[in-house]
């Protein structure tokens, strides 16, 4: 995997060590930290950049401004039995989010399918963490995520922000191989992505990003506007929009997350207003009460490997499900270490050093 220029690499262990330093220094206790930073670093290993330590200087910003908070429990505001309403209290997504799912696990456990409709919660990170979580457990699960008060991606059609970049994700265990995980966010590219561009990292994607008049542009500021030095870089505001992906249709499904993840949680749909925070709506199946012995297991196991069995267009480059590429950055994450711009190790060893965290040796 080539390497960016100005770019290093960190050791796992040593990043996630730091990580963890920098939110007890902050105020989380050291668990809630260390679930902090591995949730951060898993992100990174897994290759989306976007979601991980990057995101740092803006958690603790939004902690310092009362957005995001440190030691919150889920509260049950409607308990339906296989369904439920908790309310997140602004905490940290790491947190209530791992609560939030693991209240969805152990009601599917009890009843074969559960709802959680989790509303007011913190940046709720890598969605695919919290499949893979179930999945863990044997279960089916798909969430629709949005951001209440995060206007920045611009409906098909349309030259200004009126959606949040607003993820769907999929898991389904696979008993005889890899698991099926399906994590995107319904713009073109993750508001992250751009940020890693801003920051020294690769070019946003082609066609996501529009200008003030709605024509393409490749330039992160459209987005983010000017940054002042040593300012975080907010995506609130510039002046142009992300793009919605798959044109009408990915503009459809950004719509039905806003409904189903803000209006139907009473979080709220993306707009002015409160904010920000995150709504998700999580369903949660046990694939093994739908068998009545056709062996679902062995369903799924034989359907992805027929699909990547499918005759590659680049002989070098195999068919892929869902999933596929995660694995693949963690394993040569794993042993060269995790990426980072320049620009971003600085960004995180400012951060710390304003709590009195000093940095690790990087050579």
């Amino acid at each position: 995997m080539g390497r960016q220029a100005d770019e290093l690499r960190l050791p796992e262990g040593r990043l996630s060590g730091f990580i963890a330093d920098i939110f007890a220094a902050a105020g989380a206790g050291r668990t809630e930290a260390a679930n902090i930073a591995a949730n951060l670093v898993m992100a990174n290993l897994s290759g989306h950049d976007s979601h991980g330590v990057v995101r740092t200087p803006r958690y603790l910003q939004n902690a310092e401004r009362g957005q995001m908070h440190f030691g919150r429990k889920i509260e049950t505001v409607i308990d339906g039995g296989a369904f439920a309403l908790v309310d997140g209290g602004l905490g940290f997504g790491q947190t209530v989010g791992a609560q939030a799912v693991d209240d969805g696990i152990a009601r599917a456990g009890a009843h074969g399918v559960s709802v959680i409709a989790l509303r007011r919660a913190g940046h709720l990170g890598r969605i695919g963490e919290w499949a893979e979580r179930a999945m863990a457990k044997g279960l089916v699960s798909i969430h629709f995520v949005n951001v209440a008060n995060s206007m920045l991606v611009a409906p098909f059609g349309g030259a200004e922000r009126r959606i949040s970049t607003a993820p769907v994700c999929v898991g389904v265990p696979n008993p005889g191989g890899d698991d099926f995980l399906l994590d995107f966010a319904t713009s073109t590219a993750a508001e992250g992505k751009v940020l890693v561009s801003l920051k020294g990292g690769k070019p946003p994607p082609r066609g996501s990003l529009i200008d003030a008049e709605g024509r393409p542009t490749d330039d992160a500021r459209a987005l983010y506007g000017e940054t002042p030095p040593g300012a975080v870089p907010d995506p609130r505001a510039g002046s142009g929009a992300l793009t919605a992906m798959g044109d009408h249709k990915g503009s459809g499904l950004a719509l039905a997350c806003e409904l189903l993840a803000g209006a139907l949680t009473g979080s709220g749909a993306t707009g002015p207003g409160e904010g920000p925070y995150n709504g998700m709506l999580s369903i949660y199946a046990d694939p093994a009460r739908l068998d009545d012995g056709f062996g679902w297991g062995g369903a799924v196991a034989s359907y992805i490997d027929f699909v990547r069995g499918a005759r590659a267009a680049d002989p070098g480059r195999p068919v892929m499900i869902p999933g596929d590429p995660e694995r693949r950055a963690r394993a040569e994450r794993s042993l060269s270490g995790v990426p980072l711009p320049a620009e971003i190790w600085n960004s995180l060893v400012a951060a710390a050093a304003g709590l009195g965290v000093e940095a690790p040796a990087i050579g």
